[in-house]
């Protein structure tokens, strides 16, 4: 008797809603992947950049504009849909669009936002931050917990490493392990350099394939991707964005 090996999650989308024509292209090429490789990719994109290095930085289309662009695109494609909130105002009327909802690193304790994300009944992913351990996630997870959600996930990033720059120990996937069954490695997020480029982030999309490998030796049970099919001329997040031609590739290597 042979047991199924479970297919590892997938989220992958453009940083920021630039365009309806950039969420097509992108989301095309999902659905792609997914009939090709039997994958159940979920799509990600921003409505608000809340947390740009520059207030000039482009923040995106705004609540209620993006979520009504990401509805058009799971209505469309089928995908599933998550997005990030940055204040408990915003969780449910993103909890009626998206089946996820993210929370991010910089805001992984705020107690209201993990709070109003598990009432929506969605599942809830935190991200870790850049100053906290694996170990040290089970705390934002029992938040959401106690507070009802039913499912939480949690992401790897990276850690501050001095200044304009992070270090991924991979050995916070087996310790966030045995806090929930469900961690993903960003592999975008991991390779910035935070606020190093005269106001705004920059790092190096080549080491995005190793992010995720060195990951799935760790035991991840799911892998995130910022995608572009023109990552130099992206809006947000540029320098650490993979190649939308790159995706399949790198998850044909994953899921061998």
């Amino acid at each position: 008797m042979t047991t199924a090996i479970q297919q590892p999650l997938f989220i992958a989308g453009p940083c920021v809603i630039e365009s309806q024509a950039l969420l097509d292209t992108v989301a095309t090429e999902l659905v792609a992947i997914n009939k090709a490789l039997g994958t159940d990719i979920i799509f990600k994109a921003s409505f608000d950049k809340a947390n740009r290095t520059s207030i000039h930085s482009f923040r995106g289309p705004g609540l209620e504009k993006g979520l009504q662009m990401l509805a058009d695109i799971k209505a469309k494609y089928q995908l599933r849909i998550t997005t990030d909130i940055h204040e408990s105002w915003q969780a449910q009327p993103a909890g009626e669009v998206c089946d996820v909802l993210q929370i991010p690193a910089f805001l992984c304790r705020q107690t209201d936002l993990l709070v109003a994300a598990a009432k929506t009944g969605r599942v809830v992913n935190i991200k870790k931050a850049q100053f906290l351990s694996g170990r040290d996630m089970r705390y934002p997870v029992e938040k959401a917990l106690d507070s009802g959600a039913k499912e939480v996930w949690l992401t790897e990033r990276g850690n501050c490493f001095g200044y304009n720059n992070l270090v991924v120990d991979f050995r916070n996937i087996p310790d966030m392990k045995e806090i929930v069954p469900t961690v993903i490695m960003d592999c975008t997020h991991s390779v910035q350099r935070p606020s190093a480029g005269d106001g705004k982030t920059v790092g190096d999309r080549k080491f995005v394939p190793a992010m995720a490998l060195a990951a799935k030796a760790f035991g991840a049970t799911g892998y995130f991707f910022e995608v572009h099919p023109d990552p130099d001329k992206g809006l947000s997040d540029a320098a650490n964005m993979l190649e939308l031609n790159k995706l399949r590739p790198l998850i044909e290597q994953l899921i061998k």
